[in-house]
């Protein structure tokens, strides 16, 4: 970006050039003879004028269609400047998308992590209430723990694109 930067001031930099050295031609010199020249020296000071009048339309002409073709290189290159910024906006996003993925991701797998250790822990109780309902019944008549049908932990799964939480039944 600084290089197309450094080339459209440099591409400016040409057509000021140019816009100075038009001005300084577009000065009218006439160089005609005053009243006490010959008819002769008039006409040809007229004629002289005249054929260098010519070759200066033909130089300003020249001078206005390079002007012309560095401005519209500029426009090609302001244009180019504005595409690659939104590619580097693109980027920058695509960039930040892929960092705030890995961040969920761990997060994501801590959960799973735990959901493990929470459906272990579960099953431990499970067991343990197993053990003891019978107990539990004769001096109580109750249950000890109920519920265990219905117990779920989150998990976390993808398919590549989308994530889901899914509670998965211990």
């Amino acid at each position: 970006m600084e290089q197309i930067q450094a080339e459209m001031a440099a591409l400016n930099s040409q057509i000021q050039i140019l816009l100075e050295e038009r001005a300084a031609l577009t000065i009218n010199n006439n160089v005609i003879s005053g009243d006490n020249d010959s008819p002769q020296a008039m006409v040809e000071a007229y004629r002289r004028q005249a054929r260098e009048n010519a070759q200066l339309s033909v130089e300003l002409q020249g001078i206005d269609a390079a002007i012309a073709a560095l401005e519209a290189q500029i426009k090609q290159k302001q244009s180019k400047l504005v595409r690659s910024q939104g590619e580097s906006k693109q980027l920058i996003l695509q960039q930040q998308l892929e960092e705030a993925k890995e961040v969920a991701q761990v997060h994501a797998q801590r959960i799973n992590q735990l959901a493990a250790e929470l459906a272990a822990e579960v099953r431990f109780l499970k067991a343990c209430a197993n053990q003891l309902s019978p107990m539990y019944w004769q001096i109580y008549y109750k249950p000890f723990i109920t519920g265990f049908k219905t117990i779920s932990v989150p998990y976390v799964r993808s398919d590549g694109e989308v994530w889901t939480i899914v509670n998965r039944i211990v």
